[in-house]
């Protein structure tokens, strides 16, 4: 069993753990896990988020608006939700950004809030946590225009596009898509990203690692996504998680 794993992106008050949370949660560190960052969505989810970091010493909250919230996201909501920033638990602005593949809300509204919360990450000196999904030449127009610190989770973009944002100095997300059987392209942006920049995630309860894939993730499940990066790597899994640990805790200034 591998130990020191920090998942930097989770969605532990999503329904899908209502049953049995706590007790998931709880044994959690048993099994290896050291951190967890807990993304909120809008106004709700970051509060629920921040209760989960609050009771919970090894998890962290990322607070902020995603995409498919942009279009019912009010200024009031906005207002709420910059108030939560002072709370010591927050370590990031998330989790953010655009998706043209679902579209739940207008694009100019999604590249509207997306920017506001850049500058307002930029403005508190916090990473950002951004969602990209076939959105990738206006997330790399507002990332090379605002320059935060930060992550682009769950990568789905290419080695190339995965250059321009090491250049910026952020890192790569990367959770079960690269155990997947088509994992192509997720499988070349590994084998091209710097030690570094590299993330570990789980997006849990979504994006479960084979041999798992159809079931609900959690945090345990990133052994199986360490394994398959250390094998295109060639290093051994545990030294990954270690390294990955460590870029985790710089990013979110965590000790």
């Amino acid at each position: 069993m591998y130990g020191n794993i920090f998942d930097t992106h989770a969605h532990y008050d999503d329904s899908r753990f209502e049953e049995d949370r706590d007790e998931l949660l709880c044994s959690l560190k048993v099994k290896g896990v050291s951190h967890i960052v807990n993304c909120g969505c809008d106004l709700k989810s970051s509060l629920s988020t921040l209760n989960l970091a609050e009771k919970y010493d090894f998890i962290f909250a990322a607070i902020g608006v995603h995409a498919h919230e942009a279009e019912e996201t009010t200024e009031d909501d906005l207002a709420e939700i910059e108030k939560l920033y002072s709370n010591k638990k927050v370590v990031a602005v998330g989790e953010i950004g655009l998706d043209y593949h679902y579209d739940f809300s207008p694009r100019e509204r999604q590249i509207e809030i997306f920017e506001r919360q850049l500058i307002l990450a930029n403005k508190l000196n916090l990473p950002v946590i951004v969602h990209d999904r076939e959105a990738h030449e206006d997330t790399m127009n507002l990332l090379k225009k605002h320059r935060p610190k930060g992550v682009v989770h769950c990568f789905s973009g290419s080695a190339e596009m995965a250059k321009e944002i090491v250049k910026l100095g952020m890192y790569i997300g990367i959770g079960g898509a690269v155990t997947f059987k088509n994992a192509k392209k997720p499988i070349e942006v590994v084998e091209y990203l710097p030690l570094d920049r590299l993330l570990l995630e789980t997006d849990a309860p979504y994006m479960t690692p084979v041999p798992f894939r159809g079931q609900r993730c959690d945090s345990a499940h990133i052994a199986y996504t360490a394994e398959k990066i250390a094998e295109i790597k060639g290093i051994e899994a545990q030294e990954l998680i270690d390294i990955c640990n460590e870029n985790a805790k710089r990013l979110f200034n965590i000790t």
